[in-house]
């Protein structure tokens, strides 16, 4: 099959290796589309992401057909169209034309969306659901989301907006990423151009000179630094990035703050699979019944080397306009 590999020298290229045969509890997925994340590009630049690395083929997120399964495989059948955050718990990652994961992994495809919306959807949602989840947020509570049209940002704030919580501030980084917040339902005066000059001055104003209750990080390195200034003593500070600094940290230490590590990594450490089922299949209900809409999405490109390169330099300079951004596999 073809895939986009890791060679012994750090770099991209495409490739072929035979197609892998499922186990006992997995099933064969041919992938239609496979969705990219920061972490994509950042296991090839980044030591604690590369740590992750679990197989020369990268990409974590897919939408696709189920072909072949395993003898104990109960609940899938093959034809079903499916979607999943793969992790590190597939054979190999998306950047390829076949794919085994667990059973327990995987969530029927919402009938309503197609594939390329569906393979936007797994880490970013199931990230943003884990933040909600975990939070347990109050109406009455101020909340700074930054980066807040990246995957996980949108997945968040719909989750907010249809739970009828609204005390929102959130940074975006253009006009297009300003209508997308809009059309989510937050109003102009939630939203700050973290491009602008004085943001920190700007995100204190905005929030009536006070500092916020729930910080949640979404950018790390200096915006985590303005973030933690932002946070008020004693509040909650969520870190999904690994990317802040020791500033930020310092900060957040002399204030008292309680630190929510977000990482959809720990369930798999643990083998405890059914936490992404489920929630995938809570999206997905979420999904089709119209709670949440499904992402924005940009196609990159087919199956290749060049598209994988693509969307990395596109992710790193942050120039998705809030879109996730697709490969389509034929």
């Amino acid at each position: 099959m073809k895939v986009v590999i890791l060679n012994k020298q750090g770099q991209l290229e495409d490739g072929s290796i035979p197609k892998p045969i499922p186990k006992d509890h997995e099933v064969l997925i041919q992938i239609k589309a496979s969705g990219f994340n920061p972490i994509d590009y950042q296991m090839l630049q980044n030591e604690h992401e590369r740590k992750l690395i679990s197989s020369p083929i990268l990409g974590r997120e897919l939408a696709g057909i189920v072909v072949d399964k395993g003898a104990q495989v109960l609940d899938l059948q093959i034809g079903d169209e499916v979607f999943c955050a793969s992790g590190s718990m597939g054979s190999n990652g998306t950047y390829a034309e076949f794919i085994t994961v667990p059973e327990a992994i995987v969530a029927v495809k919402p009938k309503r969306i197609s594939f390329e919306e569906a393979a936007a959807v797994p880490s970013a949602a199931l990230t943003a659901l884990q933040i909600f989840n975990r939070l347990q947020i109050s109406p009455k509570e101020t909340m700074l989301i930054t980066g807040a049209t990246g995957g996980v940002g949108s997945f968040l704030v719909k989750i907010l907006v249809a739970h009828k919580i609204n005390n929102i501030m959130a940074t975006v980084g253009s006009e297009d990423s300003t209508k997308l917040l809009l059309n989510m339902g937050l109003k102009e005066n939630q939203i700050v151009n973290y491009k602008l000059p004085n943001l920190r001055d700007n995100l204190l104003k905005a929030n009536n000179n006070q500092p916020f209750d729930i910080a949640i990080d979404l950018v790390g390195n200096e915006i985590a630094e303005i973030t933690a200034e932002l946070l008020k003593i004693n509040g909650t500070y969520v870190d999904v990035t690994f990317m802040n600094t020791t500033k930020s940290r310092e900060t957040l230490f002399n204030k008292g703050s309680s630190i929510l590590n977000i990482s959809n990594y720990a369930h798999s450490m643990t083998k405890n699979y059914a936490y992404y089922k489920d929630n995938l299949q809570r999206l997905a209900e979420m999904i089709q019944d119209g709670t949440i809409s499904p992402p924005s999405y940009k196609i990159v490109g087919k199956l290749s080397t060049e598209t994988v390169l693509e969307a990395h330099r596109m992710l790193k300079y942050n120039q998705t306009n809030g879109n996730k951004l697709i490969m389509i596999h034929e």
